[in-house]
């Protein structure tokens, strides 16, 4: 089985920055695309920013050029710096990854529970 924790949440001043991780442990051989979530009180679930196994990142329209997404293979570990935060980025931030496990050529796709952004003044 595998596991993903988020970590680095927390209350932060509109303009400040935070950054957020999230570990995968357990049967792992590889990890295809690692994905990063948000859902706001009384929203759906909106795509936040993607980085592929090749490195290549895309952003929502809403966070692009603010938020970067960056991954360490070695650590089976996806980052989300997330800078000049404004008060509408409120969510609680969830990763997703698609995990190779040993012996298997698809990957499975696994979810964090998530760690709560709060941006107020």
């Amino acid at each position: 089985q595998v596991r993903l924790v988020e970590s680095g949440g927390g209350l932060v001043q509109p303009g400040e920055s935070l950054r957020i991780s999230c570990v995968a442990s357990g049967r792992i051989t590889r990890i295809y695309n690692m994905t990063w979530y948000r859902q706001a009180p009384g929203k759906q679930r909106e795509f936040v920013a993607r980085i592929r196994e090749t490195g290549v990142a895309n952003y929502s329209k809403s966070v692009e050029g603010r938020f970067a997404i960056s991954r360490d293979g070695a650590k089976n570990t996806m980052y989300l710096q997330m800078n000049d935060l404004k008060i509408e980025d409120t969510a609680v931030y969830r990763c997703n990854m698609d995990v190779v496990p040993p012996s298997r050529l698809i990957p499975n796709n696994y979810w964090g529970q998530g760690t709560q952004v709060t941006v107020s003044s």
